[in-house]
């Protein structure tokens, strides 16, 4: 089929989209925008056979600089060229209220998502991720939320939870050192403590790349994770509510266009 150019308009337009274009017998689906566009194009490709392609346009490109694409949409465009159809596993969220969501990258629970509730989108247009940095510098001072998460049949609190997919995090910082969307699993990074100094404790820990070895951090390789008590959720940076919910690994439920040296 010829290729077609379409624009999203609204939130969850990118979804109608891509369930479109598989039910019209698309060969490829390429997604120009932000993680949350593509986001929603994944959630319309899941378990079909139609390849994803992404080139940036947002605001972190998590995808893209994690595929090694970059955050460029020249150089991106002929690293994309490169690239082959692999079968990826995605997670997928069941929250308490409301339908499953899909997603690429990673789904977040506690201080990260309630951030995402705090940035103003006027001024993340107009700066991008310093907006974020903007957010989570006005909640410093504030005593970070406890929730309650199961993980292999061992119950305990944090403040911050991150099931990843994926080792970049922001555009710039690596929580996640050894997840990857080669893996059927997830990374998960559980961050202990309600004091806010600690955080910022674990955010220098995060810019050195150690914070995995710091005290109150815990990381375990699981298939599932339950928020067993309400906490703020977001996944790929799209916030999902303030709610209890399961994370889970859907092995094989994407085709996506991966560089060759994407480890």
């Amino acid at each position: 089929m010829s290729p077609r150019v379409l624009a999203t308009d609204a939130a969850g337009h990118a979804t109608e989209l891509a369930r479109e274009a598989v039910k019209d017998g698309a060969d490829l689906v390429l997604v120009l925008g932000g993680d949350g566009t593509i986001n929603e194009a994944a959630n319309g490709l899941a378990c079909s056979g139609v390849p994803l392609g992404v080139l940036p346009a947002g605001t972190a490109n998590v995808l893209s600089m994690e595929l090694g694409l970059g955050s460029h949409l020249g150089p991106a465009i002929e690293r994309l060229a490169q690239c082959s159809e692999q079968r990826v596993a995605m997670g997928r969220i069941t929250p308490a209220q409301g339908g499953p969501r899909y997603f690429l990258c990673m789904g977040g629970a506690g201080l990260d998502a309630e951030i995402v509730t705090l940035t103003d989108p006027t001024f993340k247009d107009r700066a991008g991720k310093v907006a974020y940095w903007a957010a989570g510098l006005s909640h410093f001072g504030r005593t970070i939320g406890q929730f309650d998460v199961r993980i292999q049949g061992q119950t305990f609190r944090c403040g911050f939870l991150l099931a990843s997919r994926v080792r970049n995090y922001g555009g710039d910082l690596e929580i996640a050192s050894g997840a990857s969307l080669r893996h059927a699993d997830f990374e998960l990074v559980a961050f202990e403590g309600s004091n806010p100094l600690r955080y910022a404790g674990y955010m220098v820990g995060t810019l050195l790349r150690r914070v995995q070895k710091m005290r109150g951090v815990r990381t375990v390789k699981a298939h599932c994770v339950e928020i067993t008590s309400p906490a703020h959720l977001q996944i790929d940076g799209e916030y999902v509510g303030f709610q209890s919910a399961c994370f889970k690994v859907v092995p094989e439920a994407l085709t996506l266009l991966i560089p060759p040296n994407y480890r």
